[in-house]
């Protein structure tokens, strides 16, 4: 294929003139009218040979172009057998302490990044580059921690840490050292791909960016995976992530007063808010991804549409954020069947319904980025330390709780009662005013460990500053005998929170309570968080405790959690909660109705998910839309648009108009009497919507 040319390409990258990405897509597939989603970006998958046709097909309909392929496994058999460079690389399969190598088919390899893996997959990417995409994203870098037997592995190990391997299940300080090293092979491999793309930029005067799509650091934990996360923000070359964070992953269930479950909502929120605390303050982006069904196919409708509501409100709880990756594989949403909830034993295609809500759903993500945002009711001033070493201790031997009670039993206490406590990516704490809007943190060393030693400096600095720093901890974690920072030589800690109570000036831990610290203060609950969260009185006894420290906290408790983003309303009801339930008065249209129809008040009762417009706020005509509208005309005689949408669904308008209009038309051709809602001047048009534009025309 002909490479574009350098004044093609430096049109393309103007960053001035580019604009802005709103939404995204991924997809394995050329363009089809059926997956016409009208998104900013159509992310292209896969650097097979059949990429540059898929290319210039979505191109052709005018989408923006990003690629998108796997880092730790694809159709890499050139490398793997060695037809790339003469060299057969089999043993980077990860692979089992039975011998048994882990895939994703015959010869489909989760690899064990070699010293020149990464520079292989530089070599595809540069196709990419000379198609003409503006982005890459280098998804999923991930090593089971039941990985590290491999050949290749051990062979890193050695070189790596200068001895012999060792079975990652013989000690915790090798299930560690394992980890650590898992960590660092795909931060080398992306090192090599990012900088290859610096390199075609500084030779061809392009800015293609990269960015990494990755599960969110709970989640990975949480299913026994390794990856890099965190120290991805300070390579040279990486733009930011997608936070990859939909049914699959939040519906893993989590221990809350001594009950294991699904919490989808409540998993969601807090793996969405991690992904936010990764890029916060490091000038990085991220995208939030929400799948309308999921990777399990046995599913029925309802089931995929109520836990889609609950991850996408999740994620709009978020107000820094206003990119969105729409849903991935939208061809297997569209042109898949899956089971009936009327009767599983058939599968059919989505409901009409359910195809017209996702393209208004998608239209309006386009308008997230609003100038005003805040909490009903409530403040988002508490958080809770989660570290990438939570990675590090899963797997035997003495694993970290399998339901991440050292996690959910210091989160969910607050979730559940309507308080939006955010993670705070401990390895961000040392970035300049990363901690300025904090007033009360939550950390434990069960589980997860600091890194460095700055980490509790910068805490200790934060804490003396004036915050509020609740340390629960009973000091019994297996890993705090690690080799590690804070019991070699010169430090001699038997455990780091010791290492932080010595910045912090406390040195009597016998009668230690609660003591103030300069302008802050720190309590200490000598207690495994572990056992909180499987306590069904270990939710109150925390929170009762935080609320001695901070009052105020006692005011916002809410059976719902609910967010303001400019004329929009996003919230959630909970469960598990005696809260009362929060009521709003005044006129909304909810976009995951349908019908779209007026609603005069809206309850936030258990498990009830809303994304509302607020009619009297909302200043543009349109309202909603199944689609792209362009080409918008409108004065005292009528109103115009184009809009655009996927074949074979029914297309819908929500309009505001003065009054009753004369007609209705679509492509010059006169629709039958449409609903008209004196009371609002609303307007609601429906007609069968077609991947071209169709001209709509509303008279007066």
């Amino acid at each position: 294929m002909i490479a574009p040319t350098l004044a093609l390409l430096a049109g393309l990258f103007n960053q001035s003139a580019i604009p802005q990405e709103r939404t995204v897509f991924q997809t394995g597939s050329t363009y089809k009218d059926r997956i016409n989603l009208r998104a900013d970006v159509a992310i292209v998958y896969g650097i097979d040979k059949s990429m540059p046709d898929r290319i210039r097909a979505w191109r052709a309909k005018g989408y923006r172009i990003h690629l998108m392929t796997g880092v730790a496994w694809g159709e890499y058999q050139d490398y793997v057998f060695g037809r790339w460079d003469g060299v057969n690389h089999e043993d980077e399969a990860q692979t089992r302490s039975s011998g048994e190598i882990i895939g994703h088919g015959k010869d489909v390899f989760y690899m064990s990044p070699g010293a020149s893996y990464g520079k292989f997959l530089a070599e595809g990417v540069n196709r990419a580059l000379e198609a003409g995409v503006e982005a890459v994203h280098l998804e999923e870098p991930e090593f089971w921690n039941f990985g590290g037997y491999g050949a290749g592995f051990k062979r890193e190990w050695s070189a790596f840490y200068k001895e012999p391997w060792q079975d990652p299940s013989s000690s915790p300080d090798a299930r560690w050292r394992a980890a650590k090293l898992m960590y660092f092979l795909y931060r080398r491999a992306l090192q090599q791909v990012f900088d290859s793309v610096q390199s075609y930029n500084k030779a061809h005067g392009t800015h293609v960016r990269c960015y990494v799509p990755t599960h969110s650091l709970l989640n990975y934990a949480s299913w026994n995976i390794v990856s890099p996360e965190s120290s991805l923000a300070r390579l040279n070359g990486c733009d930011g992530y997608i936070a990859q964070v939909w049914t699959g992953t939040s519906r893993t269930p989590n221990t809350y007063q001594g009950v294991t479950k699904e919490r989808t909502f409540e998993t969601a929120f807090l793996e969405y808010g991690i992904m936010q605390n990764l890029v916060r303050s490091t000038g990085r982006s991220v995208w939030y991804l929400a799948d309308p069904i999921e990777d399990n196919p046995d599913h029925d409708w309802n089931d995929y549409r109520d836990n889609y509501h609950a991850t996408l409100i999740a994620s709009l709880l978020q107000p820094e954020v206003s990119q969105y990756e729409v849903m991935p594989w939208p061809e297997r949403i569209f042109n898949g069947t899956y089971p009936s909830p009327e009767d599983r034993s058939k599968r059919v295609p989505i409901p009409q319904s359910y195809a017209t809500e996702l393209q208004v759903v998608i239209n309006a993500l386009k308008d997230m980025k609003q100038s005003r945002s805040g909490w009903i009711g409530t403040k988002g001033d508490i958080g809770f330390l989660a570290s990438d070493s939570l990675m590090f201790q899963r797997g035997g031997p003495k694993a970290s709780d399998e339901q991440m009670g050292h996690m959910y039993g210091l989160a969910l206490p607050f979730v559940k009662r309507g308080i939006p406590i955010q993670p705070i990516q401990m390895e961000n704490v040392t970035l300049p005013g990363y901690l300025k809007d904090t007033k009360l943190l939550l950390l434990t060393y069960e589980g997860m460990k600091p890194l460095t030693p700055d980490v509790d400096e910068a805490l200790a600095t934060w804490v003396k500053g004036g915050g509020k720093l609740v340390v629960v901890d009973d000091d019994a974690d297996p890993f705090l005998t690690v080799r590690e920072w804070w019991n070699t030589a010169p430090m001699h800690y038997s455990t780091p929170r010791k290492h932080l109570f010595e910045l912090l000036g406390v040195t009597d831990e016998a009668s230690l309570s609660q003591v103030k610290v300069g302008q802050g203060t720190l309590l200490r609950i000598k207690k495994s968080p572990t056992s909180l969260a499987r306590s069904t009185d270990g939710s109150q006894e925390l929170f009762d405790k935080v609320s001695a420290l901070m009052p105020e906290v006692q005011s916002r408790v809410s059976g719902s959690l609910v967010l303001r983003r400019g004329p929009y309303l996003v919230g959630a009801g909970l469960d598990e909660t005696t809260a009362k339930d929060k009521t709003l008065k005044g006129d909304y249209v909810d976009l995951f109705d349908p019908a779209l129809v007026v609603q005069s008040g809206v309850s936030f009762s258990s498990r009830a998910r809303h994304f509302l417009v607020e009619l009297p706020s909302y200043r543009k005509q349109v309202i909603a839309a199944s689609g792209e509208l362009k080409d918008v005309k409108s004065n005292g005689q009528g109103w115009s648009a184009t809009l655009e949408g996927i074949a074979e669904t029914n297309a819908v308008i929500l309009l505001k108009v003065p009054k009753t209009p004369s007609s209705v038309s679509v492509n010059g051709v006169d629709l039958a009497p449409q609903q008209y809602d004196t009371k609002h001047h609303l307007l609601w048009i429906r007609f069968p919507n077609s991947p071209t534009p169709q001209l709509v025309s509303v008279k007066f």
